[in-house]
């Protein structure tokens, strides 16, 4: 998936929040520590340093959520990370995302923190950031 194809894919994804730009995508990948990991209808984009991983970005296409798609890439970052001998992983979502909080919640994920007013909605809102971390076997 191209990085256009990636920003294309989130504009469809994040209904609430403010996609990424291609060239950010791009900017982003040209990173040494980033990873992007692909399928047909996701993707999803993290940074190893150190001992940790980061996702920075996830996304499935809405017409194929609840297929499995994210499931699959976020199983594919921890077994990565794994061989990379990083302990965790972490994350930010959007306070107000109830079904991604509940998507990482069932897969390990606990809350850590919180950076209030950290984004900027679509509506021009702000919304708090929650911090989550989960442990790599």
């Amino acid at each position: 998936m191209t990085p256009g194809a990636f920003a294309a894919l989130m504009d469809r994804a994040y209904t609430r929040m403010r996609p990424w730009s291609a060239e950010t995508i791009t900017q982003t990948l040209a990173n040494p520590h980033s990873l992007f990991l692909a399928r047909e209808n996701g993707g999803l984009i993290a940074q190893i340093v150190a001992d940790d991983c980061e996702i920075l970005a996830l996304a499935t296409d809405p017409d194929a959520q609840r297929s499995g798609v994210a499931s699959s890439l976020l199983s594919e970052l921890v077994d990565t990370a794994g061989e990379a001998d990083v302990t965790r992983i972490l994350l930010e979502v959007a306070a107000e995302n109830a079904p991604a909080r509940a998507f990482y919640a069932a897969r390990g994920f606990a809350e850590i923190g919180r950076r209030k007013d950290y984004y900027t909605l679509r509506d021009g809102r702000k919304d708090d950031a929650l911090l989550l971390s989960r442990p790599v076997p």
